[in-house]
């Protein structure tokens, strides 16, 4: 990515972008017991589909979606679909390292997935 993308990006996320984390209990083959799982998730949803596509284009990773407005009957007329870029795990953890430097409003939570991953690869090549 562009360093005049990711900071374009980094202002876009900051206005549009949502950071989630969730966790959920996992299965690994060959254990009883279920282990504690975090997932981290970067969306950015807004009705300018161009924008969306750039932001799919620019990072190279994530999925781009259609949330249709006016399906349900309390829907306004006025409302309009809606375009989402979204990515996750390992992708953006990939994200985040490029735009936290550029971040203001989420750069606490876009440090944390940075975090995370850091700490997961330490712990990984230590066999933890």
């Amino acid at each position: 990515m562009l360093t005049e993308d990711a900071i374009y990006l980094a202002g876009l996320f900051d206005g549009e972008g949502c950071v989630q984390f969730k966790r959920y209990k996992r299965l690994r083959k060959g254990r009883k017991n279920p282990t504690n799982a975090l997932s981290c998730t970067l969306d950015v949803a807004m009705v300018d589909k161009p924008t969306i596509e750039w932001i799919k284009e620019a990072t190279g990773v994530g999925n781009v979606n259609r949330r249709i407005k006016n399906k349900s009957p309390s829907s306004k007329p006025h409302w309009k679909d809606q375009w989402r870029w979204n990515c996750s795990h390992k992708d953006a953890f990939k994200v985040a390292l490029k735009i936290a430097p550029y971040s203001i409003t989420k750069k606490e939570a876009l440090m944390q997935i940075i975090y995370y991953y850091a700490a997961k690869k330490v712990l990984q090549r230590h066999g933890l």
